[in-house]
């Protein structure tokens, strides 16, 4: 796809981060993957994202995360988008970049670099290096150390024709209408907060009506129950599905650290479709967390 096709394609409808399934050894479960993107295609998210954050790309050595890629490019083929996570300083990123276009991705998420902070000047030329690296297109992530200024979104849109998203995992009001001020309709702008489900209404106001649901790896149906309430100004039942899931939903996933990845792994498990379990330094929900989550779960019924 040309940059500007999955760009179109993120623009609208729900999106989505796989889990990636392990062993119980943690080696990578091809066929556990394969089946778990052929369950959830139907439902209807409009892009998937492979080896992203639910997804543990921080976890993935090169050679897995090709592998994981692979799969979702030969298992969606034809039928969903898939754009694969990127990150890490500036010459691994690179690497994780043209793997990911050689294995047939239609696009790139670019995760934050690492641990030390960067100036805005480092991280221009950080992403301009990867955008350049490959000709597909390139979502920018603003999140943890990579907090992007919105005049240095500009000039990396300036520079990179194949920029083609900017989502938002930080929360800052002020910061997004800034770079959507400034940016237009230049890219897709994307809601990336945890359980975004939560946000989604402000951002809608906002000028961001697409966001990313870890949620749908478990809870399909619900997820884009939601997402058509949202759509359709239905406040009525997005405040029900808010009050009755949601908010204890995010009670559960703030008693540990992490929990944002292990809990969807925990809910995949309890409905049937389980990825096996997170890799370190993850740690999985506790007995008497995953009674909490499965309780709430029956709330809502099959999915």
């Amino acid at each position: 796809m040309h940059p500007q096709e999955i760009k179109q394609a993120m623009s609208h409808g729900l999106l989505s981060f796989p889990l990636t399934d392990f062993n119980a050894d943690l080696s990578f479960n091809a066929k556990g993957y394969a089946d778990r993107l052929e369950w959830l295609m139907p439902y209807g998210a409009t892009v998937l994202f492979a080896a992203g954050g639910t997804g543990e790309f921080f976890s993935l050595e090169p050679g897995e995360f090709a592998q994981v890629v692979k799969v979702a490019v030969d298992t969606c083929k034809g039928r969903v988008p898939i754009i694969a996570g990127a990150g890490g300083g500036t010459p691994l990123a690179i690497q994780y970049a043209k793997a990911a276009q050689a294995q047939g991705a239609q696009g790139l998420l670019l995760l934050p670099h690492y641990l030390t902070e960067a100036s805005q000047e480092g991280l221009y030329h950080h992403v301009v290096a990867i955008c350049k690296s490959v000709d597909i297109g390139v979502v920018l992530y603003n999140r943890g150390g990579a907090r992007y200024a919105p005049e240095t979104v500009e000039r990396i849109a300036e520079a990179c024709p194949n920029l083609i998203g900017y989502k938002d995992g930080v929360g800052d009001i002020e910061h997004f209408v800034q770079v959507r001020r400034r940016l237009g309709d230049r890219v897709s702008y994307l809601g990336g907060l945890p359980t975004a489900e939560v946000y989604a209404a402000p951002y809608h106001a906002m000028g961001c009506p697409v966001y990313s649901s870890a949620v749908f790896n478990f809870m399909p149906k619900t997820a884009m129950d939601f997402y058509n309430a949202l759509a359709a100004g239905d406040r009525a039942t997005c405040e029900k599905l808010i009050d009755d899931f949601f908010l204890p939903y995010i009670a559960l996933r703030n008693k540990g650290h992490g929990y944002a990845v292990s809990i969807v792994k925990a809910g995949a498990d309890l409905v049937g479709h389980g990825a096996g379990p997170v890799r370190p330094p993850l740690s999985d929900l506790k007995p008497a967390e995953r009674e909490e989550l499965a309780a709430l779960i029956a709330k809502l019924g099959p999915q």
